[in-house]
């Protein structure tokens, strides 16, 4: 994206659930979906006498993407309360990190035009939710809100970038990085419709050359990748627009407004100091040691980068494939799976990412719930290379075997779909198509070689589907070769 004299400086706020079954101080539940306000009790409502004690398992899943994200874990972090009203949030404050977070100094390198960019990590903090505000309406025109605090205090790591962000493309190439990352540790399932991963950024821009940074404005919310890449850019033209008519940039937060494509005000930009940190006086500092650090270490799988990089140069697929397999790890693993039944790379690549990819949108079914096994997929091309079946009878059915989660060979065997590899067989249907159509096969033999799909067409529909397409081609030209006998 060119944007003429001027640049962007973006920085990018990331707020992540963690994938723990109770809440980040209390034993309330995290299942997201359940009726409103019955995942509460006196801690998350901050209620008179009741005391916050912290999860275990959430202050891993931090170490762990820390490790992750080349952080240093700080030996002590302390929890604040952040200090402001809004009806969402039960407490009146939220329990989160401020001066002394669990991990500091990090970066993730993303693939961008010009190459590989080091995106530095300020920091990475462990903070509690707030609740949920349902309008009943439009929101301009509600006569009430309801709030759900089911959400309020379940587990959220905030990572913090540097201001190193120069385009939305860039900015999306992280989001999606990260979001890998976080999925691939297992620690967040990166769903951005449920809101377990929501995106605030921090754009400013300035003349080329300048070394001093903008005035920025925030935006709030950004939930998806396109809507990503779409409001920053808005925001960016907005920002040099009022610069080049010598207008002032105000220090705000604004919305995104996807059906319009535009950014709006919401309110003015409070700076930190106005949330009045100080230390929970209900929480001591936490304490990691290197032992628990070291444990944690040994629980990081392959990451995405690494993984890209090997299915690079182990199966030989192009990057185009290689993107989208690892850009989920289920899918990567269940590519993996499948290629070690079936030795064949982009065979299965070409499969998964059409055929499979396909029902699984249309199914809405995530991946580790299908019925259709990696052994499945293997015994299926398998039957394909065998000659058992033509590949199009295999895509034709493939919907069935997919949803039905079914043996391919026996589901071939029950049905009765073995493709016909018998010359003799195939030989007869040919005779009789080509007998039964003298005036195409005079055609052919003048010249119009477009007939001979004709014939194929015809030769396939009187064995119902199960001639195998290489020896009916075979046949027909050697039988309109040498004439019908």
């Amino acid at each position: 994206m060119d944007y003429g004299d001027f640049e962007a400086v973006i920085g990018l706020e990331v707020h992540a659930q963690l994938l723990t079954e109770s809440k980040l101080f209390c034993s309330c539940s995290t299942k997201f979906g359940a009726e409103p306000n019955v995942h509460t009790c006196p801690v998350c409502m901050g209620l008179p006498g009741a005391l916050p004690v912290l999860n275990r398992k959430a202050v891993e899943y931090a170490i762990k993407l820390g490790l992750a994200l080349n952080c240093t874990i700080n030996k002590r972090s302390v929890f604040a309360r952040k200090n402001y009203y809004y009806p969402d949030l039960p407490k009146g404050y939220q329990i989160s990190q401020y001066e002394e977070p669990i991990c500091k100094d990090g970066y993730v390198e993303v693939d961008t035009e010009g190459g590989k960019k080091r995106i530095r990590i300020r920091r990475i903090h462990l903070e509690e939710d707030a609740g949920k505000l349902i309008h009943e309406g439009e929101i301009e025109k509600s006569s009430y809100t309801l709030v759900d605090f089911n959400r309020a205090s379940i587990p959220l790591v905030e990572i913090v970038t540097e201001p190193d962000i120069s385009s939305p493309k860039e900015a999306v190439a992280y989001l999606k990085l990260l979001r890998s990352i976080l999925i691939y540790l297992e620690i967040c399932d990166g769903n951005m419709e449920e809101g377990s991963i929501r995106c605030d950024a921090n754009v400013s821009v300035r003349r080329k050359g300048d070394t001093k940074f903008g005035t920025r404005t925030e935006l709030k919310n950004l939930n998806s990748f396109r809507y990503m890449e779409k409001a920053l850019d808005y925001e960016i033209r907005r920002q040099i627009t009022l610069l080049e008519e010598e207008k002032e940039v105000i220090q705000e937060t604004r919305l995104f407004n996807p059906h319009e494509g535009v950014t709006y005000s919401m309110r003015g930009k409070e700076e930190a100091h106005d949330y009045r940190y100080f230390p929970d006086p209900d929480l001591l500092p936490l304490v990691i040691d290197d032992d628990w650090i070291e444990a944690v270490k040994r629980t990081i799988p392959e990451l995405p980068q690494k993984k890209a990089e090997r299915f690079l140069r182990d199966f030989g697929l192009p990057l185009y494939d290689v993107e989208i397999l690892c850009s989920d790890k289920k899918l990567a693993d269940y590519f993996e799976e499948t290629v070690r039944l079936y030795p064949e790379p982009k065979t299965v690549s070409n499969w998964i990412m059409t055929e499979l990819l396909r029902e699984l949108k249309e199914t809405n079914l995530p991946l580790d719930r299908i019925p259709f096994s990696p052994a499945m997929l293997a015994e299926l091309l398998l039957l394909v290379k065998e000659g058992k079946i033509s590949m199009k009878m295999a895509k034709d059915f493939f919907p069935q075997l997919f949803r039905r989660g079914v043996s391919p060979r026996k589901y071939v065997d029950e049905k009765g779909l073995s493709q016909i590899s018998d010359e003799s067989l195939i030989e007869e249907a040919v005779k009789k198509v080509l007998s039964a159509y003298p005036k195409e096969v005079e055609e052919y033999r003048k010249g119009k070689e477009k007939v001979l799909s004709f014939f194929v067409g015809q030769v396939m529909k009187e064995t119902k589907g199960r001639a195998n397409p290489k020896i009916v081609n075979e046949l027909i030209r050697e039988k309109l070769k040498r004439g019908l006998e």
